[in-house]
């Protein structure tokens, strides 16, 4: 994938790999192509048995904004807006399946969307200044993407510390909650997840490829498409077991 003009990149270095969410104008917003971009990109990246790791990051010194509303409030209705929830959780079923450790870059801030990103790092490193903001609740909305992972990687007391206030939560609680694995200069970010993706890309492919899916299979209990469907249901529906 190349072209300053595509809403996702795939850079490839030896034994890792770098997504890149690349809509700064936009501050990294979701919409249709970057839901394309980030499909086609991770499916590049598993069929790659060579990668052990990935880096996930915006382009422009910010991870992502969530939801673009101008291009959902777009009028005439864009053609890819009435099945974007299916498109968008399809998403999550390829992070959730990835082979290759995911390291998540957060710099600056990381909202909704965005945050549903983030949470499926299997690693993630924060900017001091950066912050991570669950609002949905502020807007009436739902936020099952951003549950499936709070429920998969956390307790509730965390889930409900995010996902019930709509708080922007800095890097030093972030840290606490262990929701991110480190807190570096803002200015250091993206060299400190290179740097970490190299390290693990220098590790026997054997490892990675046992250790990963054997931790998301034992924590997960069912299938990626299952979880993800059962929290895009309607309230009330009956959760996968944690286990």
């Amino acid at each position: 994938m190349t072209g300053t003009e595509s809403a996702v990149l795939l850079e490839r270095h030896e034994g890792w790999a770098e997504i890149v969410l690349n809509r700064p104008d936009r501050r990294n917003a979701i919409d249709g192509a970057l839901a394309d971009g980030l499909l086609e990109a991770l499916a590049a990246v598993q069929a790659d048995a060579t990668l052990r790791a990935v880096v996930l990051r915006g382009a422009g010194g910010a991870f992502c904004s969530g939801l673009d509303l101008k291009a959902f409030g777009a009028t005439p209705q864009l053609a890819w807006v009435p099945g974007f929830g299916v498109h968008w959780r399809s998403v999550h079923v390829a992070l959730a399946s990835l082979r290759p450790v995911l390291l998540v870059a957060l710099e600056r801030f990381a909202i909704n969307g965005g945050a549903a990103l983030v949470l499926a790092g299997d690693l993630a490193v924060c900017g001091e200044g950066a912050f991570l903001q669950i609002a949905e609740i502020r807007l009436g909305m739902a936020a099952p993407n951003n549950l499936a992972w709070l429920r998969l990687r956390h307790p509730e007391s965390v889930a409900a510390r995010l996902a019930l206030t709509g708080d922007k939560v800095g890097a030093a609680e972030l840290l606490a909650l262990g929701v991110v694995n480190e807190v570096v200069a803002d200015d250091a970010v993206l060299s400190r997840c290179r740097a970490r993706a190299a390290e693990i890309a220098s590790f026997p492919a054997a490892g990675v490829a046992a250790i990963k899916p054997a931790l998301r299979a034992a924590w997960m209990g069912t299938s990626p498409e299952a979880w993800f469907a059962s929290f895009a249901a309607a309230p009330g529906a009956t959760l996968p077991p944690r286990t």
